[in-house]
């Protein structure tokens, strides 16, 4: 689908999509409890996978197969909770998925005796989970450690995650722990990781999944660049790491050089990186941000190609982005690279350009977000669609 923007402010109020961290988590926690209602979810392509592939679990047979679409965060959390439940799992993806890189599970279960095998799309993995000492990296995705601390507390013995790295996207583990504990689950927390008592039962409980942060920050951005835009809804006190945005806002909205370390949210570089590129005579670097390499698609790439291409001022480097703000863009037709947060990126510069721009491939917006669209018409954006035949 291509979608065809005329320029224009937006104004209103707008309430972000649920949660998409947070309803992973709490998904998985309820069906390992056996019970419990999950409200307040979003229709989601991400979200869909993990609730697939929760009930694929619960299926009697062999090995299962768990189709994970694009949903990194599927993919990580259920490999070691496939491994305790059922003895493994015959993991399928699509897009780039089965690229993104799984070496820190790859290690780990490998030396604990566990096969594993990827072929292409498919990723096989088979062998008991037994408890003990978990050596895992913490500077690759804590998408890993989440995994492992929703697994771990179903073995019969202890565990302890060491951590051989220092950890980043802190948040998302904070979540994590927020959401184990609310189903029951006990995790104590050490200098060096966490350490996992075994034997533990999930409790079922009902949860609302609150607002979505990471999604909250495109309306920031837009708001940032000019827009009439008010957020509402969202949790202050959330454990979700995105919210940081807020407290980056008076940079941004300030000094003529700022410096962001995304190491912790990397899922903000693009609509930051919109509000940077309309910081007019403004320049904003981003550093710690080679993890955006390894997304729906090459980030750092895809931002710089498609700021630039819409007439904004995007160095990119091999781990970080320096964006050089001006007053407007100009314009013109972009490609989405098939990554949702590059589409909605490219939305919110639209707002501040002299001419139209055309995103192609707009419809991957359903990954995490599938009512960008309207929610983006609502606010007063000028916007044609025309369908792929």
């Amino acid at each position: 689908m291509k979608i065809t923007i005329q320029p224009a402010p937006l104004k209103g109020a707008i309430t972000p999509p649920p949660s998409k961290s947070q309803a992973h988590r709490a998904i998985i926690a309820a069906a390992l409890a056996g019970g419990g209602t999950i409200t307040n979810l979003a229709d989601s392509q991400d979200i869909t996978a993990t609730q697939r592939c929760m009930a694929a679990l619960g299926e009697l047979g062999g090995l299962p197969r768990l189709d994970c679409g694009e949903s990194g965060s599927t993919l990580r959390f259920l490999i070691p909770i496939a491994l305790a439940l059922r003895g493994g799992g015959i993991f399928t993806g699509r897009g780039r998925l089965m690229e993104r890189p799984q070496t820190p599970y790859q290690v780990l279960f490998q030396d604990k005796g566990i096969a594993w095998r990827q072929e292409g799309q498919v990723l096989t993995v088979q062998g008991s989970l037994i408890p003990g000492r978990c050596p895992m990296q913490g500077d690759v995705s804590s998408q890993f450690i989440t995994g492992l601390l929703y697994a771990l507390p179903l073995l019969a013995g202890d565990s302890e995650i060491v951590l051989t790295t220092s950890l980043e996207s802190q948040g998302y583990v904070d979540l994590t722990l927020e959401v184990l504990s609310l189903f029951g689950i006990q995790i104590d927390r050490r200098e060096t990781g966490f350490w996992i008592p075994g034997g533990q039962r999930y409790i079922p409980r009902d949860l609302a999944v609150e607002a979505d942060w990471s999604q909250a920050a495109f309306w920031y951005a837009a708001a940032g660049t000019g827009s009439a835009v008010q957020v509402m809804g969202m949790n202050a006190d959330s454990r979700q790491g995105d919210r940081i945005i807020t407290a980056w806002k008076p940079l941004l909205d300030g000094p003529e050089e700022i410096t962001l370390d995304v190491s912790g949210c990397p899922d903000l570089v693009p609509p930051l990186a919109a509000w940077a590129a309309l910081r007019a005579g403004r320049t904003t670097h981003m550093v710690n941000a080679a993890r955006l390499r390894l997304k729906e698609s090459d980030r750092l790439t895809a931002v710089t190609q498609v700021l630039n291409a819409l007439g904004g001022a995007v160095e990119e480097g091999a781990d970080c982005l320096t964006i050089h703000g001006r007053e407007r863009l100009s314009g013109g037709t972009v490609s989405a690279h098939n990554d949702h947060r590059i589409a909605m990126m490219a939305a919110v510069a639209a707002a501040r350009c002299t001419q139209s721009v055309t995103i192609q491939g707009a419809e991957c917006v359903a990954k995490s977000y599938p009512g960008f669209w309207d929610d983006y018409a609502a606010l007063g954006g000028r916007l044609s669609r025309e369908e792929d035949f």
